[in-house]
C-alpha cells in the first residue's frame, strides 16, 4: 500500500518546498494540493463542509501548479498532483501549457486531479454558470488533451474552440498526465469517470466498495476496462484498519488528509503516517 498526503497549502502553512522534502524523506509517495482561484465575499454558496462559516484556508490557497512545480524541483521521486484543480475556472490553452511544462520538467511526476466546483459565485466570476460546469470541464480536458497529444492540436466545441495550433512542451507521456476526477460516489460523477477520466479520487474515501461495481458497469457501457482506472481514496482519515480494508479491495494507494499548519505542527502527523507504511 502506497501512502500519499493532501494538504490545504496556504500562505500560513509550512512552505510547499519544505513539505515536499519531508513527505519524500519519510517514504510517502505523493503530495496533492487543492485550488480556489479566489472566494467571492458575497458568500451566497454555503460551505461544502456543512459548517456555517467557510474555513480560512479556502481564501488562502496557493496556485497549485506553481506550488507543485516548486515541490517537484526539490524532490526526486515524489508524485505531485492537484487535489483538485478546477478546469471550468481556467483557460485551457494556458493551463495545458503550464501542466505540460510541470510534467515534462518533473520527469512525468504530475497527476491532474480535477473537480467541477461547488462555489456558484466563484464559477460566475469566471463566466461559467453552475449548471454548465460539468460540460465546460469535459470540453476543456478534451481541448488540453488535443494540445498534449498532437503536434497541431485543435478543438471545436460549444465552450472551447480553436484552430490547429502548435504548443510545446509535450508531457512525458504522449497521452498527457493521468486525469483523476475527484468527488463522492454518485451516478453522475462515476459516469464522467467512466467516460473520459483515467481514474477516480473518492473524496473522504467512503462508499468505495459499492461504487466499484457501479463503475465497472459504467465502464462496460463506454467500452472501457475498469481495471485500467486508478481508484485512490482521497483525503481519508489515517487509520491502519481502513488501509487494510482498501488493500482488500485491491486499492494500491491512499491519500491521507494532512491538517494544515506550521512545520512544527505538520511534521508529527507525517511521522505518524510514515509509521503506517
Amino acid at each position: 500500500m502506497r501512502i500519499g498526503v493532501t494538504m490545504f497549502a496556504t500562505d500560513q502553512t509550512i512552505r510547499v518546498m519544505d513539505l515536499a522534502r519531508e513527505v519524500e524523506a519519510r517514504g510517502l509517495c505523493s503530495l496533492y494540493v487543492p485550488e480556489h482561484t479566489h472566494i467571492p465575499t458575497s458568500r451566497k454558496t454555503p460551505p461544502p463542509t456543512g459548517e456555517s462559516q467557510l474555513a480560512e484556508e479556502y481564501k488562502r490557497t496557493l496556485d497549485p501548479l506553481v506550488a507543485l512545480a516548486m515541490a517537484a524541483a526539490v524532490t526526486t521521486d515524489l508524485v505531485v498532483g492537484t487535489g483538485i484543480l478546477l478546469p471550468a475556472q481556467r483557460d485551457p490553452i494556458v493551463t495545458a501549457k503550464a501542466i505540460a511544462t510541470l510534467d515534462s520538467q518533473s520527469g512525468g511526476r504530475f497527476r491532474l486531479g480535477i473537480g467541477f466546483g461547488w462555489n456558484a459565485d466563484e464559477l460566475a466570476h469566471h463566466g461559467v454558470a453552475m449548471p454548465d460546469r460539468r460540460d465546460v470541464t469535459r470540453e476543456r480536458i478534451a481541448a488540453m488533451r488535443a494540445l498534449w497529444q498532437n503536434d497541431e492540436g485543435e478543438y471545436h466545441g460549444i465552450h472551447v474552440d480553436f484552430s490547429p495550433s502548435w504548443s510545446w512542451p509535450k508531457c512525458s507521456d504522449p497521452k498527457g498526465p493521468p486525469v483523476l476526477i475527484g468527488g463522492a460516489p454518485g451516478p453522475k460523477l462515476l459516469s464522467h469517470v467512466a467516460e473520459y477520466a483515467d481514474g477516480w479520487l473518492p473524496i473522504g474515501g467512503a462508499g468505495v466498495r459499492a461504487a466499484l461495481n457501479q463503475l465497472r458497469t459504467l465502464c462496460d457501457q463506454h467500452g472501457r476496462n475498469v481495471e485500467d482506472l486508478a481508484v485512490i481514496p482521497f483525503g481519508t482519515i489515517p487509520e491502519a484498519g481502513k488501509l487494510s480494508y482498501y488493500a482488500d479491495l485491491g486499492i494500491e494507494e491512499v491519500v491521507l488528509r494532512l491538517p494544515g499548519g506550521s512545520r512544527d505542527a505538520v511534521l508529527p502527523y507525517l511521522d505518524s503516517f510514515a509509521a503506517l507504511l
